[in-house]
């Protein structure tokens, strides 16, 4: 895995295809929160499929600059898209990639499948895939609850994982408002045949019932998996690449 940097702060790890059409078509992946950076082995599989994968860090995570939730975390996504067509430059001994991407793709799960359902908003956008992902934080009280007993999660995070995540009490606090970093809030905005869910009906984290109801009012395409709970992103694109590769395959 090669390593570079977005806008100064954005800390993102890549690799280029290891076959296939080369320059033009890239994934994106996005990170739940919390979470351990561990998607090096999806990147890999990707990378074998023939896609360029860069696998940021959010603002204010892990070894990225910043602070989590001070923008909405879909705009970090989009500030990378933005610097794609300068090529990439890896940090140990400044070697040059050029790509020139004609299609992006987001792929996110929990937390980060918000961030790839908001990221689909954007034309440069392709298509996304979203695995049990948060569609309305109105689930918030109740998995914090499941997650720790304590009332402040934000202290939870920090006391937890101590700077890998660097949060304020009031920018969790944002989430409550209904309006920031949320699907559900800008579902009029959405363009069907663009997004892909997934979701495990016995997801204990991240109801099963949001996806339903996102999927109902907006119209996307929601594949139901029976049993599996609250399911990784990485096991989610393994199983079920033949048709996520169709449905990518088929944007314009």
């Amino acid at each position: 895995m090669f390593r570079t940097r977005f806008r100064d702060e954005i800390v993102a790890e890549f690799l280029p295809p290891v076959r296939g059409r080369g320059k033009d078509r890239v994934i994106i992946l996005c990170d739940g929160m919390p979470s351990i950076p561990r998607k090096q082995g999806l990147c890999e599989f990707l990378a074998g499929k023939g896609f360029w994968v860069v696998y940021p860090r959010w603002r204010g995570a892990w070894e990225s600059g910043g602070r989590l939730l001070r923008r909405s975390p879909h705009l970090d996504i989009l500030d990378v898209i933005e610097e794609l067509p300068r090529g990439l430059v890896e940090i140990a001994f400044r070697q040059r990639f050029a790509l020139a991407p004609s299609r992006i793709f987001v792929i996110g799960g929990s937390f980060g499948g918000a961030a790839a359902i908001l990221a689909s908003l954007d034309s440069r956008v392709s298509k996304v895939v979203a695995n049990c992902p948060v569609t309305d934080w109105a689930i918030l009280d109740g998995a914090e609850r499941m997650e720790t007993s304590d009332p402040n999660y934000a202290a939870y995070i920090r006391a937890a994982f101590g700077n890998a995540y660097r949060l304020s009490d009031a920018d969790w606090g944002k989430l409550r408002g209904g309006k920031f970093y949320s699907p559900w809030a800008r579902r009029a905005e959405i363009t069907a045949t663009k997004v892909l869910l997934f979701h495990a009906q016995d997801d204990p984290h991240v109801p099963y019932a949001g996806s339903l109801r996102f999927a109902r009012e907006t119209g996307v395409r929601l594949r139901s998996v029976a049993r599996g709970g609250h399911l990784s992103t990485e096991w989610v694109v393994r199983r079920y690449w033949r048709g996520i590769r169709e449905f990518l395959d088929h944007a314009q």
